[in-house]
């Protein structure tokens, strides 16, 4: 009997753990643009170009080495636009009713393949699985990131040495937050001219999506394996020796920085997180990459990437729902048009709104920072997080921006809320230089927005934090001011708030 094994736009890998079951003789390999998909919610006409592009090169790769791959596209008049509706339509096609997928990367997808009667097999590409994390969590009154980290890292020997971390300690975060110098040039980055594959895609995109949020064009993007390992490659040589020492930095025009980008590739599945680790661990070893660099880049990976898909299987459906603080305001149209006169949220709208990207500390301590001390709607905030970014899947967006952004889960991601006023800002980036606010003020027309949220924030969320040891210094700061400083600082928040 013929079998269907359903491949989804972030399991572009040949070694699927479900084709590990399949017959290449008998079994039909199922392959599905659906608009439903696309549109809820209204992804970045980037992400949508990527992720079909590598799909219809992923099918091509299938083909080649002797899959039977049928390939509903987007265009197909037959199409119902539906995830369910096109597995559906495939077993009545085949007379089957035999589908086995692997485990999705979005709690509503494993439902959707539940109710299909789907066996679900484990994704063997992370370096964890959902098991080992629960079983790791098991009795833990804080599930941090850093102790996860520790037990992959013993289990797997990265970076060690004689049962020890290389160099004597787990985590080199404290040599990794310099601002960045004037005069440091930053490489260029790895790009691919649009083939005839993804040149077809991008006329459907500009076609059927060109009204959703995000720049199509350019587009250079690698959409094969061979690609994505030559991003990857690339990034070791020419970037991962200076990710380290400034990879919390930002810097006006300049999007990647040092960065690797290839997030992107990592949760489509064209990179392995193993060969990744690798491949660090091996320049590193080479003499080529210093070691806080190796270990901040292998930590985002081994880390932090195992360490929020583990929690969002194990927390949720209801991890979606949390709210903590109680954040109810609306998102403000500048996270859509960038038309703010605060010069940092502006840089990073545009750049997010240009490349469907942005790196990790202007995704936490600028976009990110601004939606907590703002109180925006956690839901919202999720949703434009998950639709703007190339690399942004459920599992891994979830924890993030729930967790480490918004504190939205009461701490049991983060030890603390992650927030700054303009003084963090203007410390880690040149974009204070082209703002009409200064971030060293407090009250007045010039002073900068930031300071005001910030210490409004406290202010607001004091009987749920005040009893936070990591924020006791903030509160004793705030404690020692004159009533009636805080009360003007509330007012200049309240002012810009809107209220």
């Amino acid at each position: 009997m013929t079998r269907l094994f359903p491949v989804l736009g972030d399991q572009l890998s040949l070694g699927l753990p479900s084709l590990a079951l399949a017959d290449k003789t008998n079994d039909v390999v199922l392959m599905m643009e659906v608009r439903e998909e696309a549109v809820t919610p209204r992804h970045h006409q980037k992400k949508i170009a990527f992720i079909l592009s590598a799909m219809r090169h992923f099918a091509q790769e299938l083909r080649s080495v002797g899959w039977q791959v049928e390939y509903v596209t987007l265009d197909d008049p037959a199409n119902t636009q539906s995830f369910t509706g096109e597995i559906e339509r495939a077993c009545r096609r085949h007379n089957t009713r035999s589908i086995i997928a692997t485990w999705p990367g979005e709690h509503r997808v494993m439902l959707a393949l539940r109710d299909l009667g789907a066996e679900l097999v484990e994704d063997t590409r992370f370096l964890s699985t959902r098991a080992d994390f629960a079983t790791w969590a098991e009795g833990r009154k804080q599930l941090r990131m850093e102790y996860f980290y520790r037990t992959l890292r013993t289990r797997l020997g990265v970076l060690m040495q004689g049962g020890k971390p290389i160099g004597g300690q787990w985590n080199f975060d404290t040599e990794n937050r310099k601002p960045l110098p004037r005069e440091i040039e930053v490489p260029p980055s790895y790009t691919e001219p649009p083939d005839d594959i993804t040149s077809q895609v991008l006329t459907l995109v500009e076609r059927e999506f060109g009204n959703h949020f995000g720049d199509l064009y350019p587009f250079t993007h690698a959409v094969t394996r061979a690609g994505a390992q030559a991003a990857l490659h690339r990034f070791i040589a020419d970037r991962l020796p200076r990710f380290g020492d400034y990879q919390d930095a930002m810097r006006q025009g300049e999007p990647l920085l040092f960065h690797a980008h290839i997030a992107l590739y990592l949760n489509c599945g064209l990179l392995l997180p193993g060969e990744c680790v690798a491949a660090a661990e091996a320049a590193y070893r080479a003499g080529a990459v210093p070691l806080n660099a190796t270990e901040g880049f292998i930590r985002q990976i081994l880390g932090w990437r195992e360490y929020v898909r583990g929690l969002y299987w194990l927390k949720m459906p209801g991890y979606a729902t949390l709210n903590a603080l109680g954040a109810k305001r609306p998102l403000p149209d500048f996270y859509w048009t960038g038309k703010t006169d605060m010069n940092c949220l502006h840089q990073c709208v545009q750049e997010t709104k240009a490349n469907a990207y942005a790196h990790h500390i202007q995704r936490l301590m600028v976009l990110g920072n601004y939606a907590l001390l703002a109180g925006i709607d956690t839901a919202a905030v999720n949703e434009w997080y998950l639709l703007v970014y190339a690399d942004a899947f459920e599992w891994v967006e979830l924890p993030n921006v729930s967790g480490m952004v918004l504190y939205a889960d009461g701490g049991l991601l983060a030890s603390k809320p992650y927030a700054a006023g303009g003084a963090y800002i203007n410390r880690m980036s040149d974009y204070c230089r082209s703002c009409r606010f200064d971030p060293t003020q407090k009250l007045g027309e010039r002073a900068c927005p930031f300071n005001a949220l910030y210490w409004n924030f406290l202010v607001s969320n004091q009987t749920l934090l005040k009893g936070n040891p990591r924020l006791a210094l903030a509160y004793k700061t705030l404690n020692a001011m004159p009533p009636e400083m805080v009360a003007a600082l509330q007012t200049r928040a309240a002012q810009f708030l809107g209220q």
